[in-house]
């Protein structure tokens, strides 16, 4: 007899005193993506939303593995970490300007790969209008 899979749970198992990851999502719908990145704890899955999250979690050592979800997968980082029962642990991520890097996450603010990449497909896009509306004008 064979059995139904069974889904993947939502949230991983408790039992042991609580203590917190204070994830900070750096950015917004407005400054990174419509879509907020992906979060998952010891590869549970993990409602999240930019700013600050609170995840409650049981006391011990924690795997988070954050990526971003457009056209691809990108801005792939993960961090080990320690909770204390009772203790609330800062961890930051910043998801890249682009597509083609990985994001950063750490235990303090966060800067944004990917800064010279957008900053000079911006400039070369100004470039081309100005071209081509000095070649209409002539």
């Amino acid at each position: 007899m064979t059995q139904a899979p069974q889904s993947p749970q939502t949230q991983p198992p408790s039992g042991q005193p609580a203590g917190w990851i204070q994830l900070t999502l750096q950015g917004s719908m407005v400054t990174s993506s419509a879509v907020p990145p992906k979060v998952r704890l010891n590869g549970y899955p993990v409602a999240t939303a930019y700013g600050v999250n609170a995840l409650p979690v049981p006391a011990g050592r924690w795997r988070g593995e954050v990526h971003c979800q457009w056209l691809r997968q990108f801005g792939q980082a993960a961090l080990d970490v320690d909770v204390a029962p009772g203790q609330q642990v800062p961890v930051f991520y910043a998801a890249p300007l682009h597509q083609f890097t990985t994001g950063n996450i750490g235990f303090e603010r966060q800067k944004r790969k990917g800064v010279a990449f957008f900053t000079g497909l911006m400039v070369f896009l100004a470039l081309m209008v100005a071209v081509l509306i000095a070649v209409n004008v002539a």
